[in-house]
Formats: C-alpha cells, sequence, structure tokens
C-alpha cells in the first residue's frame, strides 16, 4: 500500500527598475534609501564591477567608497572586486568563482547584497554566482549598456555558458532591484550603443506596433546617440519586458514558448560561431531580420513589411549578413534550431510575426526554406537601403 503526501504553494517576487542620473553622487539619495528600505542599519554590500566600465569610468571605484562612507549608517561597503567584462566572462566556471570567493572572503550573508555593475554578460554571470552562493544571496543590478538596460537586466534570468552552448548552466533568480543610470551610456563604443536597440525592436515587432513605428521613426536619431530619443526606448522596451514577465503566465519559462526570445535561436549560434566576436544585439538584429524574412517567404508576412523590418535596422547601422564561409557553418547555425529547442525542453517553438506587432508561433521549419531566407538577407543587406519611415 502507498501514501501520498501533496502540497502546492505560491511564492510572490516583487522588484523595481529605477532610473536615475549619477548614482553614485553623494547628493543623490537613491541607492542610500534602496538599501535603507530594507533593513535601517549598517548592510554588507560586495561590488562586482565590469572590467570595461571601470576603465571607462576611473573614478567610479572611489565614488562607490565615498558615498558608502558618507551613508555609512547604512552602508557597509567591503570591497570592489573588478570581472572581465564582454561574453568571455561566462565561459566556465573561473569568473563565477572569482565572485563566490569574495562572497566567501567577505561574509555576504543572504542579509547582505552583491552589487553587480556592468554588461549583460557581467550581469548574468555575477547574478548566478549571487543566486548559488547560500542558495541565493540579494542581488542588485546596475546595467551599464544599452541592452542590458532595456532588456537583459530587467528579466529573471541569470546563467553562463557551458558545453559551447549559450546560457546552458543558470537559475531563475529576481533581483532586488535593477537601477539604470544614464552616466554609463555617454562613455559606450559606438557598437554597444546601437548593439541594444535589437532587443527593443524585438519587443516591438512581437507587440506593439506604435513602438515600432516609433523607432522607426527615430532610427536616425538613435544612430546619431540622441540620448532623449533613447532614454524613452529603454523604457518602454523596459516596461514590456517587465510586464511579459508578470502578466506573460510562465515567468519562468515551464512551457516551450519564449517570445522574448524572438530571433535568438539564430542569434546564440551565430554568437558561438563566431568566438563571440560579434555582440549579442548584433547577432539579435541578424537573427530577428532572418526570422522576418522567413516569415515572409511562408507567407505570413508582406514584403512591404518585411522592407520596412530590413530599413529600420539599417538606418540604425546594423550590418545584417551572416560571416558564414560554407555551406558547413551554414549547417552548423540551423543546428541552432535543435539546441533551442532543447535549452528549454518540450516541443519545438519558434515564435515569428504574422503583422509588425504580432507575434506566430510555429512548430516547425523548413530548413531549406530557411537557408533561402539566410540567403535573401545576405542579398538585402548589400543592397540600398530602404527608408519607410515618416
Amino acid at each position: 500500500m502507498f501514501k501520498t503526501i501533496e502540497q502546492s504553494f505560491q511564492v510572490s517576487y516583487r522588484y523595481k527598475l529605477f532610473f536615475t542620473e549619477g548614482l553614485f553622487q553623494v547628493e543623490n539619495h537613491l541607492f542610500r534609501d534602496l538599501i535603507r528600505s530594507y533593513k535601517d542599519e549598517p548592510v554588507k554590500l560586495l561590488f562586482v564591477i565590469d572590467s570595461g566600465v571601470a576603465e571607462a569610468h576611473p573614478s567610479l571605484k572611489e565614488e562607490i567608497s565615498t558615498y558608502c562612507e558618507k551613508y555609512a549608517t547604512n552602508l557597509s561597503h567591503t570591497q570592489n572586486i573588478i570581472v572581465q567584462g564582454g561574453e568571455a566572462c561566462k565561459n566556465g566556471e573561473e569568473h563565477v568563482n572569482q565572485v563566490l570567493d569574495a562572497i566567501n572572503d567577505y561574509a555576504i550573508c543572504r542579509h547582505s547584497f552583491v552589487v553587480v555593475i556592468g554588461g549583460g554578460a557581467v550581469i548574468d554571470m555575477a547574478g548566478y554566482a549571487a543566486a548559488i552562493a547560500h542558495r541565493g544571496v540579494k542581488l542588485i543590478r546596475i546595467p551599464t549598456t544599452v541592452l542590458s538596460q532595456n532588456d537583459s537586466a530587467v528579466g529573471v534570468k541569470n546563467s553562463i555558458n557551458f558545453f559551447g552552448k549559450k546560457n546552458f548552466v543558470g537559475t531563475f533568480a529576481p533581483p532586488y532591484a535593477i537601477i539604470n543610470d544614464t552616466l554609463f551610456l555617454k562613455t559606450l563604443e559606438h557598437r554597444d550603443w546601437i548593439s541594444g536597440i535589437s532587443e527593443a525592436l524585438k519587443v516591438a515587432l512581437i507587440k506593439d506596433l506604435d513602438f515600432f513605428k516609433f523607432v522607426e521613426k527615430n532610427a536616425l536619431k538613435l544612430s546619431k546617440r540622441d540620448m532623449e530619443a533613447m532614454q524613452y526606448t529603454i523604457y518602454r522596451c523596459a516596461e514590456m519586458h517587465m510586464h511579459h514577465i508578470a502578466q506573460g503566465g510562465d515567468p519562468f519559462e515551464s512551457g516551450s514558448s519564449r517570445p522574448l526570445d524572438f530571433g535568438h535561436w539564430a542569434a546564440h549560434k551565430l554568437e558561438h560561431l563566431t568566438n563571440y566576436k560579434i555582440r549579442h544585439g548584433e547577432a539579435v538584429a541578424k537573427g530577428i531580420v532572418l526570422d522576418v524574412a522567413y516569415a515572409h517567404l511562408t507567407g505570413l508576412i508582406t514584403e512591404q513589411d518585411f522592407n520596412r523590418v530590413v530599413s529600420v535596422f539599417q538606418n540604425i547601422g546594423f550590418d545584417l549578413s551572416f560571416p558564414l564561409d560554407s555551406d558547413q557553418e551554414v549547417s552548423q547555425l540551423l543546428k541552432g534550431i535543435e539546441e533551442f529547442r532543447e535549452h528549454l525542453g518540450g516541443k519545438l517553438t519558434i515564435t515569428l510575426i504574422s503583422a509588425i506587432g504580432v507575434k506566430h508561433d510555429v512548430h516547425e521549419i523548413d530548413e531549406d526554406l530557411m537557408k533561402e531566407a539566410l540567403n535573401l538577407v545576405n542579398e538585402i543587406s548589400n543592397l540600398k537601403q530602404f527608408n519607410f519611415a515618416n
């Protein structure tokens, strides 16, 4: 005879995204107030800083120390550690262990905070380390790139790459808070400035025609580093991203659909095939246009809508061509379809669009037609830009 005990429970998550400028200027009380809202006594803080950010902002470490000294009744500053920036920090366990060592050395507990300052890769890696230390140390994310401010740091995922596969090892662990500081955007390389706009176009294409029209109309402004246009783009993209997580019904991706990974099956594989020489956002731009081309070839969208999508990416400044030199590399790229399914499990679900602003899931991909779409993208990327913006 067998007996069964069954129990169900719910866990509520809450986190906030703040927008500011000059976070660690002593007259800015946001960070102090955030920590004080958790506990009105000194709270231990371990800062993990992207090496690229440290180089671009050489006074940052001193500013953090000065800020924490000013508000020492609430902020107990333990150490600033510098970790390698870029996707390389996610390849394997080396940098995760660097963060774990610091968490251990400075006795960061579950009532302490890891504060990570950097691009999306560093935030992914440090977030993973925080999530597995003591089964979960509180995390504050301070993203410093367009892509991390509007997309990757806004979500609930943390990860590193393993077995040559993007984000193979990771956790779902919402941060305590995210703070977007526009000062960090001002020192970005141009590639990093435009790279994150691909994620904004991603959510616009699957969710919001009006937002797509805004990016389309302001594409040239965005390419010329217009801060007002960029701030709205980041805000709206982050807003839709967070709304999807909270209201989409599957925040931890237990189902088979990942609409926020539109264009990502090809992007993730292309990053690996190029040894991460192209930025994630650059790969996403290529992946989105490839899937939109495929949607056009299958009759889901019109040629005019396809051309509009190509136009806005090109006007922003994206190179849409795929740097694949052989049939073997094309075959390797197409393996990304099955790896995408495997990563989530269940049946294959690829998000396409049936109109601008309307997502459309498919469960089969015609590889011959996808190769035709790839050829179309490579051909059109060498042609004169379209311009449908009004």
